[in-house]
């Protein structure tokens, strides 16, 4: 496959995985207590772990150079 359509298709990819990532943040945000220290644990879990499942897609999107 062509690095460029690969490029492509993981651009799109990521963009569609972030768009439902931020979604599931904001519904599930809803339900952390109105504590400081609590909304910044999970803000910052959150923040940490859209990378994780991102990777991969990465690491695909580089192959071949």
């Amino acid at each position: 496959m062509n690095p460029r359509l690969r490029k492509l298709i993981g651009l799109v990819g990521i963009l569609a995985f972030l768009l439902f990532y931020v979604g599931l943040v904001v519904r599930v945000a809803q339900y952390v207590p109105d504590h400081g220290p609590w909304q910044f644990a999970f803000y910052a879990l959150a923040g940490v772990c859209w990378g994780v499942p991102i990777l991969p897609l990465i690491s695909w999107m580089n192959r071949g150079r």
